[in-house]
């Protein structure tokens, strides 16, 4: 039997078991390895939404993983069972103008996380898959690395869409496990100038032993005033700025320290909707783009960590059984010891 972790209602998490599932001809079946935390599952489980997405209970969880091909389906060419392979979460329609343009991330009919018509999401025993959305990990890479493709791929797609390239300028607002991953991508594009900003100095201690230049404490301030910090630590306004807590003060503090004609990065997602000194942003050419998971960036994310660009082993802080399931989720949503990245065995 398969065994998975579904949230019922706020709070409510619990083990369910069905059938190993058999798979279609496009899809692998995988023996699930790791599989990493999100800040997106804490706000499911214990919001009952994220962001402007409200939770359809019950809802099956898990997206950041890696696991084992134990059967292939009749087409699949590429994948052959024993292989080890990074898990890209979802499944785009691929025949909207969305997806054929290569925006498939953005595809209306993409799902993100089990539903009850999909059956488990990655935080299970066994999963099936789109085998064209599993990728190989070379030898050098571990199960728990192959984990954290999935969010170091956002860092990746968020600093594309940022512009970041060799001597860039970039603020990072938050230094979460979202800020780290996209500290970690800016460096690896070639950005030299970089401050990343954090309510915990423990966080920001983290950033500079992970390659930041400049750190920042933020206080309750005005966004104005930490936007002048800004500028006098970097000794400029940054080019590129990715915001990566969503709160809104720090949105605010994103628009005001961004030079003119610079670029606004809304990585983190809070709440539904913010108040934002707009006019500031439009009256100085500064665009401000969301960014939605990721697009094609997984083969860079793997090839990154395989010839050393980057580092993600520094991000794991602690590591659960598949039995520990609430713990875990308890201990990453109350920062308990320093936690950043919680991973769980499912092996």
């Amino acid at each position: 039997m398969n065994e998975y972790v579904v949230l019922h209602g706020v709070g409510d998490l619990r083990i369910e078991k069905q059938p190993v599932p058999d798979v279609e001809p496009h899809e692998v079946l995988l023996k699930m390895s790791k599989v990493g935390l999100c800040g997106s599952d804490l706000s499911n489980i214990y919001k009952g939404y994220s962001g402007d997405h409200k939770v359809t209970f019950p809802l099956a969880i898990g997206h950041e993983a890696s696991g084992v091909v134990t059967k292939c389906g009749s087409t699949v060419k590429h994948l052959q069972p024993g292989d080890r392979v990074a898990i890209e979460p979802g499944g785009p329609c691929r025949i909207c103008d969305l997806c054929t343009s290569g925006k498939y991330n953005i595809c209306q009919a993409a799902c993100f996380h089990g539903k009850p018509s999909t059956g488990p999401a990655c935080l299970a025993k066994y999963f099936k898959h789109q085998a064209d959305l599993c990728f190989k990990l070379p030898d050098d890479v571990s199960q728990e690395e192959g984990a954290i493709i999935e969010p170091l791929a956002v860092g990746i797609h968020a600093c594309r869409r940022a512009n970041v390239t060799l001597g860039s300028s970039v603020l990072i607002c938050g230094a979460g496990p979202i800020g780290l991953v996209n500290l970690l991508s800016a460096k690896a594009m070639g950005a030299t100038n970089i401050l990343v900003t954090d309510i915990r100095e423990s966080r920001l201690e983290i950033a500079k032993s992970m390659g930041a230049k400049h750190i920042m404490i933020v206080k309750e301030e005005d966004p104005q005033i930490l936007a002048k910090k800004v500028e006098e630590i970097m000794g400029c306004m940054p080019e590129s700025t990715l915001e990566c807590t969503g709160v809104e003060s720090s949105i605010s503090t994103a628009i005001y320290a961004t030079r003119s004609g610079g670029v606004i990065i809304l990585v983190g997602i809070g709440g539904s909707k913010v108040t934002l000194p707009i006019v500031n942003a439009a009256v100085r050419e500064v665009d401000i783009r969301g960014v939605y998971r990721y697009t094609n960036c997984y083969p860079t994310a793997i090839d990154m960590i395989s010839n050393g660009l980057i580092d993600v082993k520094p991000l794991v802080t602690h590591r659960f059984r598949f039995d520990e399931y609430n713990k875990a989720f308890e201990t990453f949503r109350d920062g308990a010891d320093g936690a950043i990245k919680c991973i769980i065995s499912c092996e």
